[in-house]
């Protein structure tokens, strides 16, 4: 069976709302826009649904207020300070500030306008060299965060 995965879908009540949120705030890029669909080139569409369409006949309606509480939309970012200042620019519900994962990465959580739960983090590369840079020893590195001792040679040598 050959299936690969293609995007995530946020049917969105008021779209052009989302729409901007995840434009100008979150900085993503438009790959193909029908209207009431849209798809970012990360992989994320929104998708404003009419009374006739198929999910929405069959739910009973073309929006569920409570957002979906088991889904996350992740990003990530080499630049985590300089974007989590911009993000404090903007009058957002955050579920967390900045805290620092077992593994050692940077991450906060808040919601988008129709409250989806988002992620920003730091990269793989950027929390491994914080480490590194901090003194830690490459097998120091690798076991605070995981991360595989090759691949934290590989990032620390570049």
């Amino acid at each position: 069976m050959d299936i690969k995965f293609h995007s995530t879908v946020i049917m969105t009540n008021d779209f052009d709302k989302m729409k901007e949120f995840y434009q100008e705030i979150l900085q993503q890029e438009v790959d193909i826009d029908f209207g009431n669909c849209i798809g970012f080139k990360n992989g994320i569409s929104l998708w404003k649904l009419s009374e006739d369409y198929p999910i929405a006949k069959k739910l009973g309606k073309t929006y569920d207020q409570l957002g979906n509480r088991n889904l996350e939309i992740c990003f990530e970012t080499d630049n985590y300070e300089k974007v989590v200042a911009k993000l404090k620019e903007h009058d957002l519900i955050y579920l967390h500030e900045t805290i620092e994962e077992k593994w050692g990465q940077k991450t906060i959580r808040f919601y988008d306008p129709e409250s989806n739960l988002v992620e920003i983090g730091e990269t793989i590369p950027c929390f491994v060299k914080r480490f590194y840079n901090q003194g830690m020893a490459v097998e120091k590195v690798s076991e605070r965060t995981s991360v595989p001792i090759e691949l934290v040679k590989e990032i620390c040598n570049d």
